[in-house]
């Protein structure tokens, strides 16, 4: 009887030390994992707060995001004097003067601001940034295809007096969250206003419902299913009239549409994420290393170890 209890002690020691290693290597134990650096609202608020949903703050002078991260909440920066550049999702934009930058969660940015920079920016939580999307009139996928957005002056003074309002309200002794939150939807209606006729496809991505379904389909799907047929069947159409509406409207093949999110997660993962190009390969759905870096070589030109180099 007392071997049998030393024998289950040992046992239970010997399966204690394999879970805390595991622990340890993995960070956590969790059916959950996220592959990148992510920031949360409550990393920027000085007093922490849990409940804190949406944070103001001035950009002064020079600044610089030189490892590219994500953050999971929303971000909108607006900027009276701007110099530098700001990279989303491993597209540069210029910063200029009278500008608005969004930054949608999960996207991937890094900038360098240069000293003559003055600016205000708008943090969003993920929560109060799913009742501030529906002001954000047209689809998703528009805004991160056009993040950068140009102002004219007396616009920016728009944009300017409801940033210093939202400003002004969180410095009150006790804060109005509710009217500030309505004053972030005026905000995301501004941004609406300001993007119609903007870009050269903006009739293209909102005269059609069918494009802008199309890709928020592939946002949900693209790692587990890239037949055009399975979003053309969601979408109740056939793939080829799927087809001819992308080439149309988008000039681009509905598959490569698919691709082409592929090929951005795979850059994500590649620049910012600790995984090895083994385990991208499965968590992108791919059959095989071979079969992942003829893909991405094919896209970019590169290795997928060159590129995360």
């Amino acid at each position: 009887m007392v071997d049998a209890f030393v024998f289950f002690v040992v046992i239970l020691i010997f399966s204690l030390i394999i879970f805390i290693n595991f622990k340890g290597n993995s960070g956590s134990v969790s059916f959950h994992t996220d592959h990148f650096p992510i920031l949360g609202i409550q990393e920027f608020s000085e007093n922490q707060l849990n409940s804190c949903n949406l944070l103001f703050n001035e950009l002064y002078g020079a600044r610089s995001i030189d490892d590219p991260h994500k953050h999971d909440f929303f971000i909108i920066n607006l900027f009276e004097h701007g110099l530098g550049s700001h990279t989303i999702d491993f597209a540069e934009y210029e910063v200029k003067d009278h500008q608005i930058h969004l930054v949608f969660p999960d996207q991937v940015h890094q900038w360098v601001i240069e000293k003559e920079t003055i600016g205000y920016q708008l943090m969003i939580s993920r929560d109060w940034f799913e009742s501030f999307l529906p002001s954000l009139r047209f689809s998703a996928s528009y805004y991160q295809n056009h993040p950068v957005i140009n102002l004219s002056k007396d616009v920016f003074e728009t944009f300017l007096y409801e940033f210093q309002a939202i400003q002004k309200e969180l410095k009150e002794e006790k804060v109005f969250w509710e009217l500030i939150q309505k004053r972030s939807e005026l905000i995301g209606l501004l941004v609406s206003k300001s993007v119609e006729g903007a870009f050269k496809d903006f009739e293209v991505y909102n005269s059609n419902p069918i494009i802008s379904k199309f890709l928020h389909l592939i946002d949900e799907h693209f790692k587990t299913e890239r037949s055009v047929s399975f979003y053309a069947d969601k979408l109740n159409i056939s793939a080829n009239y799927l087809n001819i509406v992308c080439k149309k409207n988008l000039n681009a093949s509905a598959s490569s549409l698919i691709q082409d999110r592929i090929l951005l997660e795979s850059k994500r993962l590649l620049k910012v994420s600790e995984m090895s190009v083994k385990d991208i390969v499965y968590d992108l759905g791919f059959y095989d290393h071979a079969s992942f870096s003829k893909f991405f070589k094919a896209q970019t030109g590169m290795t997928p170890s060159q590129f995360k180099e």
